[in-house]
């Protein structure tokens, strides 16, 4: 059994409040890795095509006319995770402490559902369901292509951590931002929107 590290955990108190603009909470210790641990172990076969590590640079949801390059996104000070800048929100970006798209495991992709009062770039991301394409161009020059397998809307008090980040033996993506209603006392959204897609079959 792969063990799960605790950064999905410690995401959340970041991604949940501040995926979307508003200011990221305090969080608890940071752990004592915040590396992700991935992928099936020497007796355990991927179930689904992989690709070797490359940094992803852009991600196309044609869709809904999503078209951005990436971001790298880490840990702030306080342990929370790092979003675009809410000025910029049509700028995605991808968390760099988990796998890179294409790789076994779960890459994970946000963005804003709006900002500086205009709409992000992933305003419709509500909008897609299963068998929609979703794109990643590669540093080294290749794309990953998924398709969408599920789409949730999950309130932020009941998020799917381990759904989300937990270890996986398929090629994953995750792509987040926030919906539902507007909490105007917390200057967020209460939930979040959550693409599970599976890298394509070459």
């Amino acid at each position: 059994m792969v063990k799960k590290t605790l950064v999905g955990l410690l995401l959340l108190a970041g991604l949940l409040t501040a995926g979307c603009g508003a200011q990221p909470p305090a969080a608890g210790p940071a752990p004592t890795q915040v590396t992700t641990s991935i992928g099936a172990t020497s007796s355990e076969a991927p179930a689904s095509p992989s690709m070797a590590a490359s940094t992803p640079v852009s991600v196309d949801i044609p869709k809904i006319g999503a078209h951005s390059s990436l971001v790298q996104l880490g840990l702030n000070p306080d342990k929370t995770v790092e979003v675009p800048p809410v000025s910029a929100p049509m700028q995605a970006g991808w968390y760099k402490l988990g796998p890179t798209p294409g790789e076994i495991g779960p890459a994970v992709i946000l963005g804003h559902v709006d900002g500086n009062k205009q709409a992000g770039i992933f305003f419709r991301l509500h909008e897609l369901a299963a068998g929609d394409k979703i794109t990643v161009g590669r540093q080294d020059g290749s794309t990953a292509h998924f398709t969408v397998q599920k789409v949730e809307k999950d309130s932020k008090d009941a998020f799917p951590t381990d759904a989300v980040y937990g270890d996986t033996s398929t090629a994953d993506l995750r792509v987040i931002t926030c919906g539902g209603a507007f909490d105007t006392k917390a200057h967020s959204y209460v939930d979040n929107i959550i693409v599970f897609a599976t890298l394509d079959k070459a």
